[in-house]
This record gives C-alpha cells, sequence and structure tokens, in this order.
C-alpha cells in the first residue's frame, strides 16, 4: 500500500478498517472457547467417542496451523484485501454447515472447512492493519485495540456460548459467525483498500506438505494410540510416516533457497525459545479448556452457562494481565512474564490434581483465576522473543512461526487428553477428576519447561545468538507495496 494511499485514508475510514479487521479476530478467537463449552452437548447429541470429541478441536486448530503462513504468503501475491473476504466468506459457510450437521463425522468435516477459511482471517487483517497504521503511535494503539478484542473474545466466548447452548442449543454457537462475518465482508468492501506485495515469495508446497504430514501425524497418535493400541500396526505405521515427514522436512527445507520456514531461524536461541514456550503453554492452555468442559458439565453436573460463569476468571485475566505483560516486557524484558507466566500455569494444575467430584465452586474459580494469569502473561514475551535481534523485514516471518507454534500447541494439549487422561474421556463417571490427574502433572511440567525457558532465553549467551544470526538472514530486503484504492 503506497504512501499517497495511506494518506488519502482519513481518521475515520482507519478506525473502520480497524473495526473490519478486529470482527475476524473476534470470531477466530471466540470459537475456541465456544466449541470447548458445547464438546458435552456434542458428545450426547452424536454419542460421540473421546477420539471424535478431539478431532472436532483438533482438526480446527492443526489446519489453522498448517495454513497460516501459506495463507499470509497468498495474501502478498493475491491482494490482502481479496484474500480477507475469500476468509470471512468460507469461514461463515462452514460456520452454517457445523450447524447443520446430521452427525459427528460431517461436524468434524465442517471444521476442517472452518479452518481453511480462519487461517485466512488473522495473519491478512494484522497485515492489512500494519499497511494502513503507519505512524509509530497509531499503529501501537492499533496493536492495542487488536490484542484487547482477543482479551474481550475469550471472555464473551464461553458466556455467550454457554447462554446459547442453555436457551438454543449447541448448533447456536456456529451461528454467531454468520452476522459478524456478513458485517466485515460488507465493511471490508466499501473500506479497506486492496494491496500487494509487489516481492512475491515462492510458495513451498513440498516443504508445507511435509510439515502438515508431520503434525497430523504426531496428533493421529496421540489421539487415536489409546483406541487401536500403542503396538498396533495403524499407529506405529502413522508414526513411522511422522518421522519420516519430519526427516524429510528438515532435509528439504535446509536446502530450499526461499523456504517454508527458515530452520536459520532455529540458532537464534530466544526464537527457539519461544517456539517452545508457546507449544507448551498452549498444550496446557488446550488440554485445560477441553478438560475442564467435560468435568464442569459431566462429573458436576453443571449446566453450560454456569459452565461459561465459571471461565469467566480466565477471560478477565486476560483483560487485565495481557496488556500487563506487554509493558512488563517492554520495560523490563521478556524473563519477568515468562517467570510469572510459568509459576502460575504449573501451580494453577498442580492444584488441579487436588480435584475431586466435590471441589467448592470457590476452589475452582480461584484455580482459573491463576491459570488465567499464567496463560494471559505468556502471549507478549512469546512475541517479543521471537523477533527479538531479527532483521526488521524477517520479523514477519518470525511471528508467523510463533503464532502457528500457538496452534501447534493447542492440538498437542487436546491430544494428550486422549493419551494420558483416557479413561477419564472413556467413562463420564465420579472418577473423571482422578482418571485426569496424570495430565495435570504433564501441564505443571509443561509450566517448568516454561519457567526455564524464561531464564535461558534471556541470557547474555541467548542473546548472543540472537546477533549472530541477524547478519546470516538480514540480506532479503522489505517489499515494497503496490495498492489500489476501491
Amino acid at each position: 500500500m503506497n504512501e499517497t494511499v495511506v494518506r488519502s485514508l482519513s481518521p475515520r475510514r482507519k478506525a473502520i478498517i480497524l473495526v473490519s479487521c478486529c470482527l475476524s479476530l473476534l470470531i477466530v478467537s471466540m470459537d475456541a472457547t465456544i466449541v470447548n463449552v458445547a464438546i458435552p452437548s456434542i458428545r450426547s447429541d452424536f454419542d460421540a467417542s473421546p477420539s471424535q470429541l478431539q478431532w472436532v478441536i483438533d482438526v480446527y486448530t492443526l489446519v489453522l496451523a498448517s495454513l497460516l503462513l501459506l495463507s499470509g504468503a497468498t495474501a502478498d501475491r493475491f491482494g490482502r484485501r481479496r484474500t480477507f473476504q475469500l476468509g470471512l466468506t468460507v469461514f461463515a459457510l462452514a460456520s452454517l454447515l457445523c450447524s447443520l450437521a446430521p452427525n459427528i463425522e460431517l461436524l468434524i468435516a465442517a471444521r476442517l472447512l472452518q479452518a481453511i477459511g480462519g487461517s485466512m482471517l488473522n495473519p491478512v487483517a494484522m497485515s492489512i492493519i500494519t499497511q494502513v497504521f503507519t505512524g509509530r503511535v497509531e499503529r501501537a494503539r492499533a496493536v492495542g485495540v487488536w490484542g484487547g478484542v482477543v482479551g474481550i473474545s475469550m471472555a464473551l466466548g464461553p458466556i455467550v456460548g454457554g447462554a446459547l447452548i442453555e436457551y438454543v442449543n449447541w448448533r447456536s454457537v456456529f451461528w454467531i459467525n454468520l452476522p459478524i462475518c456478513a458485517l466485515a465482508v460488507l465493511l471490508t468492501a466499501i473500506f479497506v483498500p486492496e494491496s500487494k506485495s509487489s516481492t512475491m515469495r515462492d510458495v513451498d508446497p513440498i516443504g508445507q506438505a511435509l510439515g502438515v504430514a508431520f503434525l497430523f501425524g504426531v496428533v493421529f497418535v496421540l489421539i487415536e494410540g489409546p483406541g487401536y493400541g500403542w503396538t498396533d500396526p495403524r499407529t506405529l505405521g502413522v508414526a513411522a510416516v511422522a518421522l519420516i515427514a519430519f526427516a524429510g522436512f528438515l532435509r528439504y527445507e535446509a536446502r530450499r533457497r526461499d523456504p517454508f520456514i527458515d530452520l536459520r531461524f532455529f540458532r537464534s536461541v530466544p526464537f527457539a525459545s519461544a517456539t517452545v514456550v508457546a507449544v507448551c503453554a498452549f498444550a496446557a492452555y488446550g488440554a485445560f479448556l477441553f478438560m475442564m468442559s467435560l468435568y464442569l458439565q459431566g462429573e458436576r453436573g453443571y449446566s453450560a452457562m454456569h459452565t461459561g460463569l465459571i471461565y469467566l476468571p480466565v477471560a478477565v485475566g486476560a483483560l487485565v494481565f495481557s496488556p500487563l505483560s506487554g509493558r512488563l516486557v517492554g520495560r523490563f524484558g521478556s524473563r519477568p512474564s515468562l517467570l510469572v507466566a510459568g509459576t502460575m500455569i504449573t501451580a494453577a494444575t498442580l492444584m488441579l490434581t487436588r480435584l475431586t467430584a466435590h471441589t467448592p465452586v470457590w476452589q475452582l474459580l480461584v484455580i482459573f483465576a491463576v491459570f488465567g494469569i499464567g496463560f494471559s502473561t505468556v502471549n507478549a514475551p512469546i512475541t517479543t522473543t521471537a523477533v527479538s535481534g531479527m532483521p526488521l523485514d524477517r520479523a514477519g516471518a518470525a511471528s508467523a512461526v510463533a503464532s502457528t507454534s500457538r496452534q501447534v500447541g493447542v492440538s498437542i494439549g487436546v491430544a494428550l487428553c486422549g493419551s494420558v487422561a483416557g479413561t477419564a474421556l472413556a467413562t463420564a463417571g465420579g472418577d473423571f477428576a482422578v482418571a485426569a490427574r496424570p495430565l495435570w502433572f504433564v501441564c505443571a511440567a509443561l509450566g517448568l519447561v516454561i519457567v526455564g525457558l524464561g531464564i535461558v532465553s534471556t541470557t547474555t549467551w541467548a542473546l548472543r545468538s540472537a546477533e549472530k544470526l541477524a547478519p546470516l538472514i538480514g540480506e532479503h530486503h522489505r517489499p515494497s507495496e503496490v495498492a489500489h484504492v476501491g
């Protein structure tokens, strides 16, 4: 988007562009918590197996993770506004199909389509925002609003979802996407100028396919392994394919001139740490959301509405502590936020190991609040640490890998629910809390990994590794922009 076009945009038009971009973030973020609250209702309606319930969540997060980077490159090539509108349309259509699904298999298929649309929304919306808001102060404000919408969507998701499930049915949680998508498509068509990148990144279909095969293989083994048996030929076969795909991915990407993921990034200790922290934090988050919905509605017998209200401390934590963490990172670096995040996630998940069928509600609210504080403080340092020491024109790619790692983390967390706490999912009886304990110990270990990496990634040695990397990958030039207003 050239400077003349940007200068011609009035403050009112810029505000409307920001609103249309934030609407996409609202539906994609809200969808995660809403669908988790709906899981017990979906299970009873379709008599779904534990692995099918896990796929309802994981097919969405896996496809989202697999296509985030590709969608960003596609938008640069074919136009950001066009890609954004296509994403909104596909997301709306898939949401409608989810609400009409007659069985669990078609619901999973519709969720896959929903993720394809979703992958074209957030990275492209952020790209539009950075093109429109060029001044340092106005861009900081726009990104601040963007971050606030994440907190609001987390707050609204469980409560709105709970109310819809209780007073209509679980299918209505997908209807809410339709008017929001329609409004965003209309605002985008009228107010958002088209922009493309004049320097096109090569598409890397082989690297993309190998990466997707590895991710799906790992999650398939974790979800289906307990049912098929860990030594079943199908489980071992998929595990072998996943390992071969991973080895092939590393070999192929290392030799490619313009790779899908630049493996040299991982020579930077802060970047590699940010990727692992994202996977660990979001794995704990994915497991927490999935299991606690089943615990609250299955073992405790709470309504969907009550479940949504019990999730409220997590959302309040996001609203209060996400911006606080951002300021903390700006002033003191990533270490304090990562230490708080890891410690709180560990503390909350250790408290979950003491859960019973009769734990008082006030204790549940404390646990949810502690987890919410830990989870909400981890996002700012992940993004900051990922781009630490990167040349300016590679920061976007580094940030995109961090975003992908978040979705991979959720997928792994939900998959772990079946492989580590399979008996809790198989029987919706009084032993759910006890059967889930091994999972919470795994999540506590993930919290300790975050603490450890919070210390290691901020040492002088780690920061020096990022500085050494910058000249190696700095030969790329920032693409210039062409824009068409309309």
